[in-house]
């Protein structure tokens, strides 16, 4: 045998009648069975749902029925001969357009203001120390405190000597105030959930002050913002005491004020109730149109806040 053998690697071989291993199944299973009081659970909010769901539905269906099948003993849960005569009375015989439009300006220039305002007082409170702070905070919990009837008469005294009323900036002042504080509360939790140590290290990387907070705070206070906006606009547009006092003219009219107008039949016709459900549910079309808009606009916000910066 010589000094230097080749050595050779040693291999390992599966022998021909070992057949390999199948994968093994994973259940289809990912946690424990659920319980008879799961089931329950279930079964609960199905039911809370349907509950919930059933005036949406009942407000539908009635403006699809003519007045005699809604006036009978016997209820119709299904409409089998609907048609849209209702809804082509209400826009035709009325002045939905006007109030329509009335609606639209009030509630775009109160959602603006309430954000603009509330996010710069939120941002105050949550970000900076300065003398008055805790005041303005008593405040601002003050005057969510103070019933909105006791001010009709100032407010109303206000809107006249400056010539504000049946006007699209005096009724949007009066919103303003009346959501802004209970906004600045919603929106300094969002603010005091962001750490100001993001902000800094921005800083460090050479952004200034104002860049760091648009690039790296507000992406992550987007969320928030949306909220606030949701909350601001249905507060604006289902909003009824606070116009009924500041728009006295039957032109000047938002759309609950415009839905009260079909309640004012006479003792031989009686009430439509035809013409209300299918003008309640034209109210309720653009709150639906706004919800599906900023849903996505919501979750766009969170994805971003997490990633940018």
């Amino acid at each position: 045998m010589s000094a230097t053998s080749a050595v050779t690697p040693v291999t390992r071989t599966t022998p021909a009648h070992v057949a390999p291993r199948p994968p093994a199944k994973r259940s289809s299973r990912t946690g424990r069975p659920r319980s008879a009081s799961s089931y329950l659970l279930g079964a609960l909010a199905i039911v809370a749902a349907l509950v919930w769901a059933f005036p949406v539905y009942w407000m539908v269906s009635s403006s699809l029925l003519p007045s005699a099948r809604l006036r009978a003993t016997t209820p119709t849960f299904f409409p089998t001969d609907s048609s849209l005569r209702n809804y082509e009375r209400v826009i035709e015989g009325s002045s939905f357009l006007s109030a329509l439009r009335m609606s639209l300006m009030i509630t775009s220039v109160t959602v603006v203001a309430v954000i603009v305002f509330a996010f710069l007082a939120a941002l105050a409170i949550s970000r900076f120390r300065f003398r008055g702070r805790k005041s303005f905070i008593i405040a601002v919990l003050f005057i969510q405190m103070l019933p909105a009837e006791g001010m009709f008469i100032a407010q109303y005294k206000m809107l006249s000597e400056f010539n504000l009323l049946n006007s699209v900036i005096g009724v949007s002042i009066l919103y303003t105030a009346a959501v802004v504080p209970f906004t600045v509360w919603m929106l300094r939790g969002f603010v005091a959930g962001v750490p100001a140590e993001l902000e800094e290290a921005g800083m460090v990387d050479g952004l200034s002050r104002t860049k760091a907070f648009l690039r790296i705070t507000f992406p992550l206070l987007a969320p928030g913002l949306v909220a606030s906006g949701v909350y601001a606009f249905l507060q604006a547009w289902n909003e009824f005491t606070v116009a009924l006092i500041a728009l006295p003219a039957e032109q000047a009219k938002t759309l609950p004020l415009w839905l009260r107008s079909f309640m004012n039949a006479s003792a031989n016709q009686g009430i439509d109730w035809g013409q209300v459900m299918a003008a309640s549910t034209l109210i309720a079309v653009p709150v639906i149109i706004f919800f599906l808009f900023v849903q996505g606009r919501m979750t766009g916000g969170l994805v971003s806040g997490a990633v940018k910066g």
